[in-house]
């Protein structure tokens, strides 16, 4: 028996003693955000203080910190009235960077690196993808993409120290497979991206820390079998009857890993997305959005987990540094609280299976297709562009108060100790049985996510915990269709698209206005824990710091 399980002797759970193990916060390991850029703004930096604090984020990974609005990379100068003058050499200036990674540091996250995409001078094929024109191509000139790895690597070592940049994470690209978009070449042309890229990088230092191949999604098929995508292949996906029959399994990992050990190449850690979605498409060409199952994520990494412990590489780290509920910016059902009911019982399902898995995204602050319309507008963020507080937010705060020893799991929530502080605290939600095993299916509009609502019925959260100080307190908080909900609340209201600032200051308080009640530790050392939870529920129960 472990120190840890030695020091829960007189806890008992249902009567139970309590034995423990591992618990990872794997959701506050990293976090997205949209670009590089956007990290300037004031309201983007206020938001993700907030997210920290409350969430306990310790890493952040976002696109484009060599896009052209970063001016990392140059090769021309000028002034802005008429053409730039062609420098003699290429030239590296990093204070936009620097701001950003600043910033980041000092408010306790390290940068989980994403090294993309081209800048417009080194770029094959220009304007690829997104409002902010993406250059998703590989370079013109290979040694001049290793300079320019190699130039900003040297210059964060300078900047903070050695000892602090091999504690972050470079991740090669950013989804290669989806041609023509984020990658204009083919799946050699990446892997061939990634040996030049980490062969530069551990030159620098061989205990910096970098992995790819951040594909997207895991697929049924054969569409990613080859050089680029065959849609051909996806037919029979689009036409299945039942796709979670189908084998699903991920993009290019297998070949990834197969052609680094061929070529005796580090591979620190794996990385992809994970979406629970597809879009195959069916033999008229057209696009099938396809949702799947509720445990999609799980079974999903717990593949993936196989294949990387059975590989050449059993020990690289497994990075998950994209996951949603679905991959759009404008899906509305990441506003409300049947997301939060979601991401939580997928994050508890997953906690031992990967060493992080990013949500994406933190903040509605976000312009991949341009900024969104209206205050809530399907973003991916745990807050919105004026950064108000989603369900989602409530549910990783709750996520993160847990401790990191796991005493209890159940099909709908867990109870965990803190070996700091011994404090005990658990999560409880409830995803309808009526759901069965259906995931969440994207929604076009606020309406459209609304019948879910009817979904039922409630659930009787019952345990017994014994071993405990009599007198103690405990907070329970609470987020469901009746409290927290402030995508209903500002459906009710209009819904306005420029709410007024009364409107804003009404919907924030709404926003954090969780049903909240104390339980106190009767002389027996026993609390009694009987809450009903109404349907899309998720609740905290902890002790008050």
């Amino acid at each position: 028996m472990t120190s840890d399980a030695r020091a829960d002797s007189t806890l008992t759970i249902d009567g139970k003693r309590c034995d423990d193990s591992a618990f990872p916060h794997v959701w506050s390991r990293c976090i997205g955000a949209g670009r590089a850029n956007e990290a300037l703004r004031a309201d983007w930096q206020r938001q993700f203080a907030d997210v920290v604090e409350a969430c306990g984020v310790r890493y952040i990974r976002f696109h484009g910190v060599f896009h052209d609005d970063m001016f990392v990379y140059r090769e021309s100068y000028g002034g802005g009235f008429g053409p730039d003058a062609p420098l003699a050499e290429p030239v590296y200036t990093f204070s936009y960077v620097d701001k950003v990674f600043d910033f980041i540091l000092d408010c306790g996250v390290r940068p989980f690196v994403e090294l993309g995409f081209m800048p417009r001078e080194l770029a094959t094929v220009t304007e690829t993808l997104f409002w902010w024109g993406a250059h998703g191509s590989p370079p013109k000139d290979m040694a001049r993409w290793v300079e320019l790895v190699t130039r900003s690597v040297e210059h964060w070592i300078d900047r903070y120290g050695l000892d602090e940049v091999r504690e972050w994470r470079f991740e090669v690209w950013n989804e290669p497979n989806l041609v023509p978009h984020f990658w204009t070449g083919t799946k050699t042309e990446y892997f061939e991206l990634y040996e030049q890229t980490v062969t530069a990088i551990k030159n620098i230092d061989p205990a910096l820390k970098v992995g790819g191949p951040a594909t997207s999604v895991f697929v049924p098929d054969d569409r990613y079998k080859g050089e680029v995508e065959d849609r051909v292949a996806t037919h029979e996906t689009a036409a299945a009857s039942d796709v979670d029959a189908l084998d699903w399994r991920p993009v290019w990992i297998e070949d990834f890993i197969a052609w680094c050990a061929e070529r005796g190449l580090p591979i620190d850690f794996v990385s992809t997305h994970t979406y629970p979605t597809d879009f195959a498409f069916a033999a008229d060409g057209e696009a099938v959005h396809i949702t799947r199952y509720a445990d999609a994520t799980f079974d999903d990494l717990t593949l993936l987990r196989e294949l990387v412990g059975s590989s050449a590489y059993p020990d690289a780290e497994i990075h998950i540094t994209e996951w949603s509920t679905s991959p759009s910016s404008r899906d509305f059902i990441h506003d409300t609280v049947f997301a939060a009911t979601s991401i939580t019982r997928s994050y508890l399902q997953c906690a031992t299976l990967a060493d992080s898995i990013s949500y994406w995204t933190f903040t509605d602050v976000f312009e991949e297709g341009g900024a969104g319309i209206g205050p809530f507008h399907g973003g991916f963020g745990l807050v919105n562009e004026g950064g108000v507080h989603k369900p989602t937010f409530h549910a990783l705060t709750m996520l993160e108060r847990l401790g990191d020893r796991l005493l209890l799991a159940t099909s709908d929530g867990v109870v965990t100790r803190d070996s700091r502080t011994s404090a005990v605290s658990a999560v409880f939600f409830n995803y309808p049985d009526d759901m069965g095993m259906k995931g969440l299916r994207a929604q076009n509009s606020y309406e459209g996510t609304r019948a879910l609502a009817e979904m039922g019925p409630s659930r009787r959260i019952r345990h017994s915990i014994g071993g405990l100080e009599p007198g103690s307190a405990f907070l329970v908080e609470i987020v469901d269709w009746e409290h927290g909900n402030v995508a209903e609340a500002w459906y009710r209201l209009g819904p306005p698209l420029n709410p007024s600032r009364a409107e804003i200051e009404h919907l924030s308080k709404v926003a954090d206005s969780l049903l909240r009640f104390t339980l106190t530790v009767p002389g027996t050392g026993v609390l009694d824990l009987d809450v009903e939870l109404a349907p899309w529920a998720v609740m905290s129960l902890r002790q008050p710091a």
